[in-house]
């Protein structure tokens, strides 16, 4: 086995450990692997271990890694665009991605409705929350979601299945599973008004037992699963 593949093993342990512990359903959290700034070989063999989820920051780097998959005839694979996205790069993630993760406002969500092409499935997308009110992060207010989502909602060329947020550290798990636990209240809020939401993106490493605890559906591992960071991130979202 290799060394990605018993990492990918450990990580499932963990998020089945960690769901049994509240009760609920391992199969009720999904491993999204971020694989952005790692080799297409690495990548390689998270797919030989059985999984199927990735996530990129970077817009360019993952349609490269995209196309590559798909031309070797791979299939079966979902990809999950998760970096901050500016306008000129929606086209490429309307294209290629089968989710984004960083809704958080609607002129983006338009364009990517727009940008769809007419023969994919809606694009999947989460609205982001800054739940921590970080001036550095990415994401709307708590109290402008119904807004946005009520918005969201109603482009043809996206569909909206939930929410996603990056909290600001912390290393006391009651505190991250407070945090967390606001999340899945705007969550469950969410999920009664659209049927079609379903998905929490919530939770990395650090604190990915107190997400699932409060109710994360998916959660995203990177340094965890692939080792650290081996190249710089390129200068281009």
């Amino acid at each position: 086995m290799s060394d990605i593949a018993h990492n990918i093993a450990r990580i499932q342990r963990q998020i089945s450990a960690a769901a049994e512990r509240c009760g609920r359903l391992p199969e009720e959290v999904t491993l999204l692997a971020v694989s952005k700034t790692k080799p297409a070989s690495a990548i390689e063999e998270a797919i030989a271990a059985g999984q199927r989820a990735f996530g990129e920051n970077y817009v360019q780097e993952g349609v490269e890694k995209i196309q590559r998959f798909a031309s070797a005839g791979i299939t079966g694979l979902t990809w999950h665009f998760i970096g901050p996205l500016q306008s000129n790069k929606s086209r490429l993630v309307a294209e290629y991605f089968d989710w984004c993760h960083t809704v958080d406002r609607l002129r983006i969500a338009a364009r990517l409705s727009e940008q769809r092409p007419a023969g994919m499935a809606p694009l999947n997308v989460l609205i982001q929350i800054n739940i921590s009110d970080e001036q550095s992060k990415s994401g709307i207010r708590p109290d402008e979601l119904d807004t946005l989502a009520a918005q969201v909602a109603t482009l043809p060329g996206v569909r909206l299945r939930g929410l996603m947020a990056i909290p600001a550290p912390e290393t006391d798990w009651q505190r991250q599973f407070d945090v967390a636990r606001q999340m899945a209240l705007a969550f469950n809020r969410l999920k009664y008004r659209y049927p079609q939401v379903d998905t929490l993106s919530l939770g990395m490493t650090d604190d990915m037992d107190a997400a699932i605890a409060a109710g994360s559906t998916m959660v995203r591992i990177g340094t965890a699963i692939f080792g650290a960071r081996s190249t710089p991130p390129r200068p281009q979202h």
